[in-house]
């Protein structure tokens, strides 16, 4: 086994395609992270294998913040310890339904509930995806693997292509890398590969991500700036960052080792 880097921050998304939240620890499960995309809003204009109204449609939704309610209660499962000391430690339990409830900030500063029809309206409305409609999963919506890993170092590679700072956050991963011995680009190698996250989490990663139009926008403004995918497409393959699905669960911290573990 090697180390090849440490976490160097951690996300996850409790809606999909709305800004997300940067975490402490986060629980890795078979599902994925922990809270991470439980809410999804679908489109009746959206096409039947993939439903869902996301930033690739509605551009500002990547300015709208979500947060728990009762944030306390999703910071991992109720029964983690009880579920871990049992023998060859056991799946704990997803969330209550009411400890998903979520609030969303949105640009103008007000708060709504994620059940407000104005909510809804107000991203459906007026366009082709006007009755749009919410939808909560026990498991994460995600769009292919359960957990997406990117390296920081890939954002600076890309930057330097472009010939300005990009911002990580574009890329939407549940966990950003550290790995401090490459120049971009180093996570291609751990497709194929089984690392350890901190001291339980075992990741399988299984594929390069392919990208599209949400890399282009701001997170902050969602403001376009194409060249970014074009460097993505002209020098890599229209494909940045890596997909993994969790093998054995636990829970991951800031500045944990990433470490092969095959």
């Amino acid at each position: 086994m090697a180390v090849v880097g440490h976490v160097e921050s951690l996300w996850r998304y409790p809606v999909k395609s709305m800004r997300g939240e940067e975490l402490k620890e986060a629980f890795l499960g078979f599902a994925g992270v922990y809270g991470d995309r439980v809410w999804a809003f679908r489109s009746p204009a959206a096409p039947k294998g993939y439903p869902y109204l996301t930033g690739r449609e509605q551009e500002q939704m990547l300015r709208f913040r979500p947060t728990y309610r009762r944030a306390e209660l999703m910071a991992a499962p109720p029964n983690l310890l009880q579920a871990e000391a049992m023998p060859l430690g056991l799946t704990p339990i997803y969330p209550d339904p009411a400890d998903l409830t979520v609030d969303v900030q949105m640009p103008s500063g007000e708060v709504l509930a994620i059940d407000d029809p104005r909510l809804t309206a107000m991203l459906g409305g007026g366009s082709e995806h006007a009755g749009a409609t919410l939808h909560r999963s026990d498991r994460a919506m995600t769009d292919c693997r359960p957990i997406s890993l990117f390296s920081v170092q890939t954002a600076r590679r890309l930057g330097e292509e472009i010939g300005r700072e990009v911002d990580k956050r574009r890329f939407r991963a549940n966990l950003y890398l550290d790995l401090a011995a490459s120049d971009g680009f180093a996570e291609d190698a751990l497709v194929g590969h089984t690392i350890r996250v901190g001291s339980k989490a075992l990741i399988a990663v299984t594929d390069r991500d392919p990208r599209c139009k949400m890399v282009t926008l701001d997170p902050d403004t969602a403001e376009q700036s194409p060249e970014v995918l074009r460097a993505i497409n002209r020098s890599h393959g229209n494909k940045a960052g890596v997909y993994g699905v969790v093998l054995v669960e636990g829970t991951v911290r800031l500045g944990d080792e990433i470490v092969t573990a095959d």
